[in-house]
């Protein structure tokens, strides 16, 4: 790399970590550059793998009080996006390139449709609910398990906009303020993406130049991007995960 592309690739970082702690998708902004590099797709995927791990692990500690409580739920989450993580870093290495091309964007469009129509599905599920007199399962049962655990094979085959999709599931079966989705799904993210790049460092060429540069800037952008994010009223996260949704479908349609 030249030093311009250091350093571009180093604020890529920087915009991914914090993106990815508000809202998921970060990918979207190194991807593209570590491509612009010369670096071949399946290199450059498994580098962003790599790199951005500080940054969702960073985003996580920023979240942690709107973390209690959920600890025991978490655990649960997080073995289902360990497998899910491990089976698609497997399919990312042995699946052609285009294998998700046509699905990735029907995924993320129907995740956005959720996001939005998410508090009158929430209300109506409490409705429902309180009619057969049952309580709200802590962890959203096994459907929501069943999904968190899909998504977390797509997130380990490409990362970009699996948080949308976390969102969007979690939103509905949980009872819980978006703030608090948004922690749970930080961690998540941060063992997909540990137990992805787990498994590429014994089996996948990449650059430790690029990954030692986005880790740098991904990690200062998570801490800035929980700071950020914490603030934001649910109106106005909700709005930014739209938008951020909407810019991913139109990258991953792009010829």
């Amino acid at each position: 790399m030249t030093p311009w592309e250091m350093l571009a690739v180093f604020a890529a970082g920087v915009g991914a970590g914090a993106v990815n702690t508000v809202v998921g998708s970060g990918s979207l902004i190194t991807f593209p550059v570590l491509l612009a590099t010369g670096m071949p797709p399946v290199t450059a995927a498994v580098s962003n793998t790599l790199g951005v791990i500080p940054g969702s692990i960073s985003g996580a500690i920023g979240y942690r009080a709107e973390l209690g409580g959920q600890g025991r739920r978490i655990l649960k989450m997080s073995v289902g996006a360990l497998l899910g993580g491990l089976t698609g870093a497997t399919l990312l290495l042995t699946l052609p390139a285009t294998s998700f091309e046509r699905i990735v964007p029907a995924l993320v469009g129907l995740a956005l449709v959720l996001i939005i129509f998410q508090p009158r599905i929430g209300r109506s599920v409490r409705r429902r609910r309180e009619r057969a007199g049952a309580a709200a399962h802590p962890d959203g049962g096994p459907l929501l398990l069943t999904g968190l655990t899909l998504a977390s094979v797509y997130g380990g085959y490409f990362s970009a906009a699996q948080g949308i999709i976390y969102m969007s599931l979690m939103g509905m079966f949980l009872d819980e303020t978006l703030q608090r989705l948004n922690a749970a799904r930080n961690v998540l993210v941060a063992v997909v993406n540990t137990a992805a790049a787990t498994f590429f460092l014994f089996s996948a060429d990449f650059d430790w130049t690029a990954v030692a540069l986005i880790a740098a800037g991904s990690a200062f952008g998570g801490s800035i991007g929980a700071r950020v994010g914490r603030r934001l009223s649910p109106a106005v996260l909700r709005g930014l995960i739209v938008a951020v949704g909407t810019v991913a479908i139109v990258q991953l349609l792009r010829p």
